[in-house]
This record gives structure tokens, sequence and C-alpha cells, in this order.
């Protein structure tokens, strides 16, 4: 099956959705890029130079692990998982920021900017952005600065300016619209390093062809360490870029793919980000492209919340909406406390922290292993690492301890500025 069949005769949309919708001013911009990225697709070489740098610079590729102690315990389906959070940075964001750097490095660019949530985006930009020797600017809500500090402690040091977003609900979707507003302004020398398989058309395409290499992996790496492919394959999607990666190594097969979205509080809280499993979105063109938002009767974009930053956005990539609309990909929702008994589980059982984004997809192939035989498989993406979460963690798990720890630290740092 390929995704990226333009069916309808117009490039850059999968059914009724994706397109471009932007200013006048930069289509030339876009123009630019999707000649930039059709020349590199058609370059057997760049691709070569894209698996070498991520083989030689970012550890890939990445194993694929067998959770016999979950599988045991939960007494149904084999459970895989394969390890992205082994990148360096610590989640599949590598991926796509290197492939963007060597099409700058092409379109002759000197700085970029990202928009970033859980940081992890933010904090593979600014590595590449060290690597390739370019100027670097994130922008991230300054929500997601308070919650994911970490994170923001690495981007700065390794060089980028972080600006944190203070308007709107000072989340995902209000980085990405400062992101395009500095876009406009310094189109000449600076590109967009977009996060995620979402926005105008190339970017949707784009990311998801450099996050394939997940899938392609995967897909080897299951024939050969379980003897065949899994019967299921799951991935949290926010925006969408790590289930993009994985799901493109079994489309053409016989196997069930299963996106897991932020479930916040719950069906009917309205407080979530799930654009799919709860059909409270609605079709809408919003951040240059049509897709699927949460939104209200007069297209105003409606507050979002997910114990992960990573998925707390408001619309997703246009080709899932369309895969959704086609019965191709199923899509469920974790909420936050499932997400934290399923971190607790999986912590305990198999000595793993995979981020609270990642943790998603961990609460849904819990939920369904059970009910599968125990001669089936199931394949869960692991996308990023828990430690850049350990603030949020440890504050929804009520660790005594660390808050002990941190009110100790809080009460040193008033004395020795007083």
């Amino acid at each position: 099956m390929d995704i990226f069949d333009f069916s309808d005769g117009r490039e850059g949309y999968y059914g009724e959705y994706g397109g471009v919708f932007l200013p006048e001013i930069l289509q030339a911009t876009i123009e630019e890029l999707l000649a930039c990225f059709r020349e590199c697709k058609a370059d057997p070489k760049f691709w070569q130079d894209y698996v070498a740098l991520l083989q030689n610079y970012s550890g890939r590729p990445t194993p694929i692990t067998h959770l016999e102690n979950l599988s045991r315990k939960l007494g149904g389906a084999q459970i895989y998982v394969k390890r992205d959070d082994l990148n360096h940075t610590g989640s599949h964001k590598i991926n796509n920021v290197m492939g963007q750097g060597l099409l700058c490095q092409r379109l002759g660019k000197s700085k970029v900017i990202a928009e970033t949530g859980a940081g992890q985006h933010g904090f593979a930009t600014a590595t590449m952005a060290a690597k390739f020797g370019f100027e670097c600017k994130i922008y991230m809500g300054a929500v997601d600065v308070a919650r994911q500090r970490p994170n923001v402690f690495w981007m700065e040091n390794l060089g980028a300016e972080v600006i944190a977003v203070e308007d709107g609900q000072k989340t995902l979707k209000d980085a990405v619209n400062e992101c395009m507003r500095d876009w406009v302004t310094n189109m000449a020398d600076t590109h967009y390093i977009l996060g995620t398989a979402c926005g105008p058309h190339p970017f949707p395409e784009m990311v998801s062809w450099f996050q394939s290499i997940i899938g392609l992996e995967a897909r080897e790496q299951m024939l050969k360490q379980a003897g065949r492919l899994p019967d299921r394959v799951y991935a949290c999607v926010g925006g969408g870029s790590n289930a993009m990666g994985i799901f493109q190594g079994f489309m053409d097969d016989d196997v069930e793919l299963i996106g897991s979205e932020g479930g916040g509080h719950g069906v009917g809280s309205y407080m979530h980000s799930s654009r799919l499993a709860y059909d409270d979105a609605t079709v809408g063109v919003a951040q240059g492209y049509k897709t699927y938002f949460l939104q209200n009767d007069e297209g105003n974009m409606n507050e979002t919340h997910s114990v992960a930053a990573g998925l707390d956005y408001i619309g997703v990539n246009p080709i899932f909406a369309h895969l959704h609309d086609q019965g191709k990909v199923r899509f469920e929702a974790a909420t936050d406390v499932e997400v934290k008994e399923a971190l607790k589980l999986t912590m305990r059982t198999e000595g793993l922290i995979p981020a609270l984004e990642s943790t998603h997809a961990f609460v849904t192939a819990i939920k369904e292993a059970p009910t599968m035989g125990k001669d089936q498989i199931i394949l869960i993406n692991q996308s990023g690492r828990g430690d850049k979460d350990i603030f949020t963690i440890a504050d929804a798990l009520d660790d005594a301890k660390w808050k002990s720890f941190i009110g100790g630290k809080a009460d040193q740092y008033r004395a020795e500025n007083n």
C-alpha cells in the first residue's frame, strides 16, 4: 500500500486531508522545500547518507526486545518492543531532524527553528544544529517549559535559544503558531524543522519518510527474531510521526495497526487530546493543513490535555485522518490514570522506563494482550524514554522522597540567594 499515492490527482492530499494553506508570502519557500525534498527522495545516495549518519551518530538500528516477564504476567500474546528510546537524545525525534538537517544543507540555509511540546524534538533539533553548525531557535509553550525542564536545560546548553510561548494555552499548538510567524519573517535563511507529520505539504510526507526507518528495521527484525510478523503493532499518536514510522513497515501485510491517543481525563471530559478515538474532533483547516481538529462549532480550537506533553495537540496528521476513514488504522485512547498504572507495571516487570507518550501505546497493548492467544505476537513502539518526564512521573506517582528532595533543593536555593 502506497500511503503517498495521490489518487485524486492532488499532490499533498490524502483523500480530502492535507494540502497547503499558508500565507502567499510563504508559497515560494514551500515550493523551494518541496523541490529539494523531491530531489533528495529521488537520490539513492541521500538515503544512504541518511542511514549512515544515524548508524554512526545516533546508534541505529535500534533493537527489538521480547518482554517475556510482562507477556507471562498478562497471560496472552507475546509482547515485543521496538526500542527507539535507545536513540541518541532518547527518542525517535532524532531520525527526522537528522534527515531535515541534511536537507537543510542542500537548501543552503544557516538557521533552523522548531516547535516542541515534550521537549524531545527540541532536544534533538538543538543536537542536530550543534553538529551541523546551524543557529537554532526553539519555541515551546510556557506550560511545557515548566514541566519539561530537563530537556530545556539540554537545549540551552547545546546552544539553542529556547523561547517560552505565553499565548493561548501555552502548549504545543501555540508553539507551532509562533514558529510559523518566525518563518514568515526569516524564510530567506531559515528552515523550519517541523517535528511531526503534520502541517502543510510536504511536511507530512517528508517526516513520515524519514521516520519510515523505524518500520523498515522493525519488519526485518521481527522476521529474524520471532520468525514471523506481529499480529498487531501499537504506537502512541500525537501528531503521529513515530506511529507513521513504525506502521510503514507493515502497511502491505496482514497486520493490525493501532494508534493510542492522549485520553487525558477520559471520554466526555473534554480535557483530553483524542481526535479520533473519542470522535470529538471535526474536519477543519489550521496551521497550514486540513485534518481532524479538536475545535468548537465556530472553528476555534478547544483546550487539550494529556499527562504527556508530546500528545497534547489539537490535530492529527492528514495521512492518519485518511487511513482512519478507510479503516486501515484503529485508534484508541489511554487516560492519564491508565498511563500511570501501565508505567509502573512496565518498570517493575521489565525494567523499562518508556516516555509518558510511549506509555499510551503500552496501555492499549496491555489491555488487549490477555484477549489474544499465547501464540500471537504484538509489537509496541517505545518511541522515547521516560527520564525526561521525571518531574511529571514523580508527581503522578506521588513520590514522597522526590517531593522532599525538590523541597530541600528549593529551600537551599532560597537560603543561598537571600
